[in-house]
């Protein structure tokens, strides 16, 4: 069952935009303040003003952002699928063991 969609009317970078959406107000909101947030550090650094290139900069950065926490995600993944192989051999060590000892 999929959640009611509602239509949202928002600013980015002061120019309109609409969007339909199933998650609450207050996500879409913080989307919105992210985007905007991040354009707005972009249109600082863009040398002409360029709205384009202020959304491709915008883009970049939080391609950026997605790809380094992806990333870390896997490492810590790896480091947890490491850890429990590591404690399923030694279970199944103990468990061996047990059986011999006795």
């Amino acid at each position: 069952m999929t959640a009611e969609k509602k239509n949202f009317n928002f600013l980015i970078a002061g120019v309109p935009y609409k969007l339909r959406s199933s998650h609450d107000d207050a996500t879409v909101q913080e989307l919105v303040d992210f985007v905007n947030n991040k354009m707005n550090q972009a249109m600082a650094v863009t040398k002409n003003g360029s709205f384009q290139n202020a959304a491709v900069l915008t883009a970049m950065n939080i391609a950026e952002e997605l790809i380094l926490l992806k990333r870390k995600a896997q490492r810590e993944l790896d480091k947890i699928e490491e850890k429990t192989m590591q404690l399923s051999l030694e279970l199944e060590n103990s468990k061996n063991n047990k059986v011999l000892n006795n």
